[in-house]
């Protein structure tokens, strides 16, 4: 029998990277990013320009191979993208663990 374990929302914690936070944040950036590009029948090489990057770390990115591009960087991709992106700070829930995440 196959033993089950519950995983914990992030699976970069649950394969025990130590920037399992940062690298959940990435992956929801980029997966936006791709959703965006895709919905705009953009080429990689029509974002890469949009981007400022060459289009191989475009291609990367949207691979999951996003070390090495900042959260920052992200961001800005997706204000060249058109959208409007928004930092909110706020305390955490009573009884939850603080975290760091990407709505809608």
């Amino acid at each position: 029998m196959i033993e089950v374990h519950e995983g914990s929302g992030n699976v970069y914690a649950d394969l025990g990277f130590a920037d399992a936070g940062s690298m959940l944040v990435k992956a929801q950036l980029a997966s936006k990013i791709a959703a965006i590009i895709k919905r705009r029948k953009l080429t990689q090489i029509q974002a890469a320009g949009l981007f400022g990057m060459p289009q191989p770390k475009v291609s990367a990115m949207l691979r999951g191979h996003f070390r090495g591009i900042s959260e920052e960087k992200m961001m800005r991709c997706l204000v060249a993208l058109g959208q409007n992106v928004q930092i909110v700070v706020k305390p955490a829930s009573k009884g939850s663990a603080a975290e760091l995440s990407v709505a809608a």
